[in-house]
């Protein structure tokens, strides 16, 4: 398996198309050993990936040149590594942790005066969480329940809607919209450890590392339980932690019952789970009542519990019965109304059923994004006009793309009309000897058949929310993964993807899914940029442009990628 030596290669000359094929067959073999459950199989094949060059190298490319965070340090104050240190780091990489704990980071959660903690480790920790990870990760994507679909490659947020319309759209039903307290904070170390079932040296290893401490400002803290957040690792775990919530739940519950003498079926309710937030789904609001209580005492059992002030049961449709209508689950508002039948949704005979499910951004959405507009807008009082419209387009572009699954086209035009009003008052403000007219003469213009359009002379302008089209995003397969080796069906879901830039997915579809530097394929989780061919940047002809890796992308230019 060891591909490479390291003294034979420097940094830019590693065959790494050699090096993820031969990756990847391992995992491949995990994933299947898994399915099978072949639990001497899995152990073997992980202690042989684990120690293999192939994935170190890989490993330490990933934290040191594809992650965002490859510019922070831990404790140790190393960061930005040179190839030379990169292939130095290879070569220490060894299945032991450098001992050293986590440098705590405060961030702001979005829309709330709170802050959530980051536990960064160390370069050399960060390293072998991602070799540890490449391990662990096909086995229990083998084993994850169908409904998970926080923190997993190939799976998003919109998988986890689309699993709530698909629910709700023929049957309006109860839902308990729930939220685990401080979950990263709080899982209990034994318990986790004990469900990772692996071999004795990884679970050493595994221990060490969650209970590492915390350097926060000049404190040292231990960390008797919970997962620092911001790990490689964490998320994986995390999910290992709350693996078979979803199962505990049905199990509890009949799959039929007989009510008013006629035999119900499809009596299960559905549990939909996006890392620590998740909703659970029944027609019956005693049975959703037994479920919030079979979920309170599985959580304790991992050493958590639900947050009662996030925690409510509410009712897709129906009001005043003393539930609320509709709820909130990832930036999305779910809820349905009543209709006439000629706007109604129709079941699997075309009859209409007198209600239609809405799924649109929630308000909390909208009003952070507009204030983060707004906020960039006061920021950039004496900036050119181009700098500003770069930098909006840039949050404009990604809230967009998030959103374009939902009927979000009201929301659009009005945000539409709301960041004209504030850039008109920008443009007042900078030129207050002049009219109106001429201000609006000078920084909109029309392109194309679109008028007053915010733009540079040069051609620079500002994209409108309402300009991006509404795509119908498809759930993944139940028990499809990325290790399942089906290429096909998961480079046509990349481009396909909501997020993924619509000039991205072009370049996509034209090279087939195949990064034209390195002739792999591109996969979730790979970080993908626009490489201009003869080096201008505002020459967009599709012909000038190719879809990269980064690091590929790094590699054509020759840049250093520390400073």
């Amino acid at each position: 398996m060891d591909t490479v030596s390291p003294p034979m290669y420097r940094w830019n000359t590693i065959p790494w198309r050699k090096l993820e094929r031969a990756v990847f067959k391992l995992q491949k073999r995990i994933f299947q050993a898994s399915q099978r459950g072949d639990v001497r199989a899995i152990h073997r094949l992980q202690r042989l990936l684990i120690h293999s060059s192939s994935a170190k190298y890989l490993a330490v490319r990933r934290v040191t040149q594809d992650n965002q965070g490859k510019k922070t340090a831990g404790v140790d104050g190393v960061k930005s590594l040179t190839p030379e240190a990169r292939l130095k780091l290879v070569n220490n990489l060894k299945l032991k942790p450098s001992g050293k704990a986590t440098r705590r980071v405060w961030i702001p959660k979005p829309g709330k005066n709170e802050k959530r903690p980051l536990g960064i480790p160390t370069m050399y920790d960060r390293a072998l969480q991602a070799l540890v990870k490449m391990a662990m990760e096909p086995e229990w994507e083998a084993k994850f329940e169908a409904k998970s679909y926080g923190f997993r490659p190939g799976r998003s947020a919109h998988d986890a809607i689309q699993a709530i319309f698909s629910s709700i759209k023929q049957c309006p039903k109860y839902v308990l919209d729930a939220d685990i307290s401080k979950c990263f904070d709080r899982i209990n170390h034994s318990k986790l450890l004990q469900k990772t079932e692996t071999f004795p040296k990884l679970k050493r290893i595994l221990s060490q590392w969650l209970k590492a401490g915390v350097k926060d400002g000049n404190n040292w803290l231990t960390t008797e339980e919970g997962t620092p957040q911001g790990g490689v690792i964490s998320p994986l775990l995390a999910n290992i932690a709350l693996h078979g919530l979803e199962t505990a739940v049905r199990a509890a519950i009949p799959g039929s019952i007989t009510v008013n003498g006629k035999r119900q079926h499809n009596w299960k309710p559905e549990v939909v789970r996006y890392a620590d937030d998740f909703v659970i789904l029944h027609r019956d609001v005693q049975v959703l009542k037994k479920c919030q209580q079979v979920a309170q005492e599985w959580l304790k059992q991992i050493g958590l519990e639900i947050n009662w002030e996030k925690t409510q049961i509410v009712h897709s449709l129906e009001s005043g019965k003393g539930y609320q209508t509709g709820f909130d689950f990832l930036g999305f508002e779910i809820r349905q109304y009543h209709t006439d039948k000629h706007n109604s949704a129709r079941n699997y005979q075309n009859e209409p059923l007198g209600f239609k499910t809405i799924i649109k951004p929630s308000f909390q959405a909208i009003q952070r994004h507009y204030e983060h507009l707004a906020t960039i807008v006061d920021q950039h009082r004496s900036t050119p006009q181009y700098v500003l419209i770069q930098r909006l387009n840039s949050v404009i572009t990604g809230w967009t793309n998030y959103y374009r699954t939902a009927c979000s086209g009201k929301t659009f035009r009005k945000l539409d009309e709301l960041i004209y009003k504030k850039l008109l008052a920008w443009a007042i403000r900078r030129h207050q000897n002049i009219g109106i007219r001429e201000v609006v003469n000078k920084y909109w213009r029309q392109i194309g058949k679109a008028k007053w359009t915010f733009a540079t002379t040069e051609g620079l302008y500002l994209g409108r929310h309402s300009a991006t089209p509404k795509i119908r995003h498809l759930i993944v397969k139940g028990s499809s993964s990325p290790f399942d080796g089906n290429w096909q069906y998961w480079t046509t879901r990349l481009r396909k993807h909501p997020e993924i830039n619509p000039k991205v997915a072009k370049l996509l579809k034209l090279q087939k899914g195949v990064c034209v530097h390195c002739g792999l394929l591109f996969k979730s989780g790979d970080l993908i940029e626009v490489h201009h061919q003869d080096g201008c940047t505002s020459n967009n002809h599709v012909n000038n442009l190719m879809a990269l890796h980064r690091h590929c992308h790094d590699q054509i230019h020759g840049q250093k990628v520390y400073k």
